[in-house]
């Protein structure tokens, strides 16, 4: 979802996820009204004004322009190791679903039973998890956890989130974020800082899905390794 909308930005570049959430952040004063970088500051506000079958247009319409919008599952394939993906944040199921069709084994789980909703419509045999990643409960353990939207900055309880995806990693498993950094929300070290906490050691920061070098932009794609 709008780490950048997806008429404002090529999808190699920053590719934004279906939706940006795995908690809700709180209230602002004005909710309506976008951050300093341009996004809301809270989840209510952006999910106010998004209508979810012209989001997924959108991506339809990018692919037929001869854009890739899939950067986040090419990065997701080029590292993963052994074992299942989590999709994290999973919204309308664009990730995942593209990377089931590349035969990779994934469980999307997102909080809003609307954005679950129309992920199962496109692909019922998926499996879809409604629930929020700091309560995530699942019996199996992945190879990697894909959180490819503002999932972090949109969080209420942020080390909550990364403490959820940590316990669902296989020992040696990954954790990929990427998200958007406008002023007053987390920064890549805040993050790190999470994960450090959660068990989790720093592997790289790169700019955009493609890997460009990490040089301290408005986007940040962070790549974290249980021990």
């Amino acid at each position: 979802m709008p780490d950048h909308a997806p008429d404002d930005h090529a999808p190699h570049d920053h590719t934004p996820h279906d939706h940006v959430l795995s908690d809700r952040s709180g209230p602002r004063a004005d909710p309506g009204e976008p951050g300093p970088g341009g996004l809301p500051d809270d989840w209510e506000a952006w999910r106010g004004r998004v209508d979810l079958d012209d989001y997924d247009r959108r991506w339809a319409a990018m692919a037929a322009a001869g854009e890739n919008p899939h950067g986040e599952a090419d990065l997701v394939c080029a590292l993963r190791g052994d074992g299942p993906v989590l999709d994290g944040g999973c919204g309308t199921g664009r990730v995942a679903i593209e990377l089931d069709r590349r035969g990779v084994a994934v469980v999307g789980v997102d909080p809003d039973p609307d954005m679950i909703a129309a992920a199962r419509a496109k692909a019922p045999a998926l499996r879809w998890v409604t629930t929020g990643l700091e309560t995530l409960d699942l019996p199996e353990r992945f190879g990697l956890v894909v959180l490819a939207g503002n999932v972090i900055p949109y969080a209420e309880d942020r080390a909550g989130v990364v403490a959820g995806c940590a316990r669902h990693l296989r020992p040696g498993g990954l954790l990929l974020a990427g998200f958007a950094t406008q002023p007053g929300w987390p920064t890549p070290d805040d993050h790190d800082a999470w994960c450090t906490a959660a068990g989790l050691d720093p592997v790289a920061r790169w700019s955009t899905w493609d890997r460009a070098p990490w040089s301290g932009g408005d986007y940040v794609v962070a790549l974290h390794r249980r021990a």
